[in-house]
């Protein structure tokens, strides 16, 4: 929190609107903390950089119960060391605060769609709608822990060309299971989820076969939606996932709500007809080419259908920001969405989209290839079955969304510093032993007004101490700019800054008031632990 600290001082002695930084310096004898404030303030001011850093600097160091010394360095940077008095009276606030320390009002209530994994319930999920996963629920919940209001949301493609062949795929397998042999087409559904979905349908129904064709596809194609749409929400609820609104797209034609995106549109004069087909004029709007919404044959594309979805999320829902969280392979899909947006008057700005990139699965020092279509991949299901839902969802964010993540199964599943989310859990887990042994000698934990912080005085207190001062700030940028690594990221630094703290430092001693002071820093950092952990969706167990 001394960040926001030191900017509200900045700010009351700079012209309202310069933006600045205050960050930690490249080496540690420059301070705590820097800014660049006297930089970007001198030309409004009108006056030497250094001049205004000097100012700046002389006015600061009148706040002694947040600064123990402030100076000028190079050109105009302002250089900070924060009162240990200050990092100090930190234990004293997560102590205060307990589980809702970091919790903030930066969202002010605004409302968010996060909109996530949303597979085409042609399959099981598979690893990568796995990241997909881990990323938007993490995010939706440090969304809601940093003040917004928060919906999550699971847009189901139940209708369109790859449920006709789901179903034509299951009926085709119902078929061989009966005895005859079928031509199976390379572009049909190969896994053998399909086979054991044709075999429970003949159980149920078998007359399947003596159905005329439409009849019998038809079927297959209900129940083949119906099954995998139920073991997908079974799948993702035993990831620790929930959703406010399961979205069909059906219901977005039943509701006519296609149609009148596309009067919309037309009315405002952003469509018009090409070989038989309606376009859009995306082109008008950013985009590299004009995208086609209806195709000759009258059948609206998937394209059509986004547009309706995201013109009802923002003028009928009136959600104020809609994230999308989208496979990779939607990269060309977003100007597209933006184009439309800015068409039917929608701030595109609105539409924060977040792109999920692969997982390579490592096993055995191999890496395992993958084939959905084909039915060659590793389910989610699979996969947690393996090395546990804790280790997965941690696993799934060590890494900024839009880069490749290589996920080495022996590596999660080994109990060393080399696997990150045994490593902070042991962090969380090494502090409750501290309290099971502070109750076990009769050693009770101050009130917080009652911490002797001042004895909390050597350097690696002070490396704790910083971190928990940090932790609201890493909330909210990681809300702010879509990134929840940020808080794995700091969950390791955290649990690093632990376990070199305890191979130095006894918690419990002969000194009672050291020791009280210390189970006070233990607790508080137990607590922040916990907190980001319950945010990345992963226990915080008490043994391991």
């Amino acid at each position: 929190m001394i960040v926001k600290r030191i900017r509200a001082e900045l700010s009351r002695y700079l012209p309202e609107g310069v933006s600045f930084k205050v960050e930690a310096p490249p080496r540690e004898e420059l301070g705590d903390y820097a800014t660049n404030a006297a930089l970007v303030a001198s030309g409004r001011l009108g006056r030497p950089p250094r001049e205004v850093a000097q100012e700046l600097a002389e006015r600061l160091s009148a706040r002694t119960d947040l600064f123990s010394r402030v100076e000028v360095a190079g050109p105009g940077f302002v250089n900070f060391w924060v009162a240990p008095a200050y990092w100090q009276s930190v234990v004293a606030r997560v102590l205060s605060e307990g589980k809702d320390y970091g919790r903030s009002d930066l969202g002010a209530g605004r409302r968010v769609q996060v909109e996530f994994v949303s597979a085409n319930p042609t399959g099981p999920l598979h690893i990568g709608h796995g990241r997909g996963a881990a990323v938007g629920d993490t995010l939706a919940r440090l969304l809601s822990f940093a003040g917004f209001e928060v919906v999550r949301e699971y847009y189901i493609n139940d209708r369109g060309r790859q449920m006709d062949i789901l179903g034509r795929s299951v009926w085709l397998r119902a078929r061989e299971l009966s005895g005859e042999k079928v031509a199976f087409p390379e572009d049909h559904y190969r896994g053998e989820y399909i086979k054991d979905l044709a075999r429970r349908l003949l159980e149920r129904e078998p007359d399947l076969l003596d159905r005329p064709e439409e009849e019998a596809l038809a079927l297959c194609r209900e129940f083949a939606l119906r099954e995998i749409l139920d073991e997908i929400k079974r799948d993702l609820e035993d990831f620790g996932v929930t959703y406010d609104v399961w979205y069909s797209e059906r219901k977005l034609y039943e509701k006519g709500e296609v149609e009148e995106a596309l009067s919309a549109l037309s009315a405002a004069g952003h469509l018009y007809e090409k070989d038989g087909a309606l376009w859009f004029r995306a082109s008008a709007f950013g985009d590299e080419k004009d995208r086609v919404v209806r195709r000759a044959s009258g059948e609206p594309t998937y394209f059509a259908s986004d547009i309706a979805y995201h013109r009802e999320k923002f003028l009928k829902r009136g959600f104020d920001v809609v994230v999308d969280v989208w496979g990779a392979d939607h990269h060309g899909y977003v100007p597209r969405l933006r184009a439309v947006l800015s068409a039917l008057g929608i701030d595109p700005g609105r539409l924060r989209v977040l792109l999920i990139q692969m997982v390579n699965l490592i096993e055995g020092g191999e890496l395992k290839s993958m084939s959905t279509r084909a039915g060659e991949f590793v389910t989610l299901r699979e996969l947690v079955d393996e090395v546990g839902r804790d280790a997965v969802r941690f696993t799934f964010l060590t890494r900024k969304c839009d880069a490749p993540l290589d996920f080495d199964v022996e590596l999660v599943k080994s109990q060393s510093s080399e696997n990150p989310v045994y490593y902070v859990q042991y962090a969380h887990a090494r502090l409750a032993s501290v309290f099971r042994k502070a109750e076990e000698v009769g050693l009770s934990l101050p009130s917080p007004e009652g911490v002797p912080a001042h004895r909390l005085d050597t350097t690696e207190d002070f490396r704790l101490l910083k971190l928990l001062d940090a932790f609201p700030v890493v909330i909210e940028e990681a809300a702010e700019n879509l990134e929840p690594h940020r808080l794995t990221y700091f969950l390791l630094d955290l649990a690093t800054a632990l376990h070199d703290y305890y191979t130095k430092h006894r918690f419990i001693s002969e000194d009672g008031e050291l020791s009280r002071a210390r189970l006070a820093l233990a607790r508080a950092v137990k607590q922040v632990l916990a907190t980001g952990l319950n945010l990345l969706g992963v226990s915080a167990p008490e043994r391991m």
